[in-house]
């Protein structure tokens, strides 16, 4: 309707009149395009927000997966600690006890990764997206770590794993694992991760049965070497975890609301 105008007005030579009817055309097309951006704008805050509280959820988990590793690379290191003690004489043990512990220098913890919404954030370039550095920092620094990965890529392939394994008899180390092995620890509980892995207990075998697999495992020539690897990995774990991380750590306690 606008251009029949336009021609119109063209063609009786009323100036006025076109440059009226330009001027409602640019304006038109101004506010159009001024709605457009409106509404790109609000549907950008819209996804950032969404991404953030996400990412946030995703974080959370991450302190708290973050802070069980360190709680059960310690009690692992006290298992390994307590078995060179043992050995040398510095912290007699008794033969069940003695096991517990050397089974407990065996174990190490791969934990489950909530990344979906970081990965999603960079496959599609939308990193930028998420207003707070903290948040955006943090994340990058958790996701992109190799440490987590290497951590438990030791403790998989350590030494005393296949020593143990190859020594003690079959019904021990499936006591060992039954009644002295991982607690449950609920995804976000705290107060679980203390304890998971360094608590009494008890394997319900005969003496005569424990004893001999104690005897086997103490007379194996490569074990102080092999507790001593799986110590010092361990030393080395935590001390990045805590240390070299320790800005990491920081965030990821602010993010979940534990920081003093």
């Amino acid at each position: 309707m606008i251009l029949r105008r336009l021609t119109k007005h063209v063609k009786d030579q009323n100036w006025f009149a076109v440059g009226l009817d330009f001027v409602i055309v640019v304006t038109g097309v101004f506010i159009g395009l001024q709605a457009s951006n409106w509404n790109d704008n609000r549907e950008t805050r819209q996804r950032a927000a969404v991404f953030s509280e996400r990412l946030t959820q995703d974080l959370r988990y991450e302190a708290w997966a973050y802070e069980y590793l360190i709680a059960y690379n310690r009690d692992v290191r006290a298992g390994a600690k307590a078995a060179i003690d043992a050995l040398s004489g510095a912290g007699p043990l008794s033969d069940e006890q003695f096991l517990v512990n050397a089974y407990r220098a065996t174990q190490y913890k791969y934990m489950d990764r909530n990344r979906a919404t970081f990965d999603e954030l960079i496959s599609t370039g939308d990193i930028g997206l998420i207003a707070s550095d903290e948040l955006r920092a943090t994340a990058i620094s958790i996701y992109t770590t190799t440490l987590i990965d290497v951590i438990a890529d030791e403790g998989r392939e350590a030494p005393i794993r296949t020593l143990f394994r190859r020594r003690v008899p079959a019904d021990v180390q499936q006591a060992l694992l039954e009644k002295c092995g991982d607690r449950f620890a609920p995804t976000g509980d705290y107060d679980a991760i203390t304890g998971s892995l360094a608590y009494p207990c008890e394997l319900g075998l005969a003496p005569d049965a424990i004893a001999a697999a104690a005897t086997l495992l103490r007379t194996d020539a490569g074990l102080v070497e092999a507790l001593q690897i799986r110590f010092a990995d361990l030393e080395t774990a935590i001390t990045d975890l805590e240390t070299v991380n320790a800005d990491t750590l920081k965030s990821l306690r602010t993010i979940a609301g534990r920081n003093p």
